[in-house]
């Protein structure tokens, strides 16, 4: 007679706010038109054998001037970081430091979610397969949105290039989505909670809509696997009876509510 398997969930999660990106739809996705102002979250995720970390945002040291570090992105883009809204204070203020996190999970290799990866060197750390060198290598279209001293500065970190998807602990409770498209190592984050299953959509969508029509981007890496993605992430929604939570669209922060940083 087998044993009884136990079943493990995540204990708890959080939504940091983060700075903010103002800037046209239509850059978000294919259609949209009129300006509009994204939140750059993080989230932490609580979980009995570590502390779950997803994406990093904007580095620090665009803070009170993010035209000094982002010149070409600041260009089409109005970003705005106030002292609450980085990440170490945003932590912090949930009650945690930097030295309590030991996985860092990032969603792909642009440089709105790897600013303040140098902030945990004795994490572990997770990116999709190919975005590294896609990081180092990138597109001539997508030099703007690569910050290569993020990388740099993690030289030497215990870093994991995840080909597929991985259940981080083994138990279904933390799993990281395999959602090429977007770049070619995009990922996305299901969560098991005690009442309830999430996703974190990373950048596989960026705003509801998108999700529902199943529009990409204009600049994806690859168009047509950003679309397979979201057709994937609709379906393992429904497979699991999971609420989406899609991380830029200023809706979904307001449905879902942030720990910190909002301002």
């Amino acid at each position: 007679m087998s044993a009884e398997k136990t079943t493990t969930t995540a204990t708890r999660i959080w939504g940091l706010h983060g700075p903010t990106i103002t800037l046209d739809l239509g850059e978000l996705v294919v259609g949209g038109s009129g300006e509009i102002t994204i939140p750059v979250p993080s989230f932490v995720i609580e979980h009995p054998r570590g502390i779950v970390l997803f994406d990093t945002g904007f580095t620090p040291e665009a803070f009170g001037d993010p035209m000094s570090v982002y010149s070409l992105l600041v260009d089409v883009v109005t970003i705005r970081i106030t002292e609450s809204q980085l990440l170490v204070n945003q932590l912090e203020a949930i009650g945690f430091s930097p030295t309590q996190v030991t996985h860092v999970v990032v969603s792909h290799a642009h440089q709105d979610h790897t600013g303040g990866l140098f902030l945990f060197p004795d994490a572990k750390f997770y990116i999709g397969a190919g975005d590294l060198q896609y990081a180092f290598w990138p597109n001539a279209s997508d030099e703007g949105i690569i910050r290569r001293p993020d990388l740099e500065k993690t030289r030497g970190f215990a870093w994991h290039q995840v080909p597929g998807d991985l259940d981080l602990f083994g138990d279904g409770s933390v799993v990281i989505l395999d959602m090429p498209g977007h770049t070619p190592g995009n990922k996305s984050l299901l969560v098991r909670l005690p009442d309830r299953t999430m996703i974190l959509a990373g950048d596989t969508v960026h705003v509801r809509s998108a999700l529902e029509t199943g529009m990409p981007t204009p600049y994806d890496y690859s168009s047509k696997d950003a679309r397979l993605s979201i057709e994937r992430l609709v379906m393992l929604r429904d497979a699991h009876d999971a609420e989406v939570w899609v991380n830029h669209d200023p809706a979904d922060g307001e449905h879902f509510g942030f720990a910190a940083g909002a301002e």
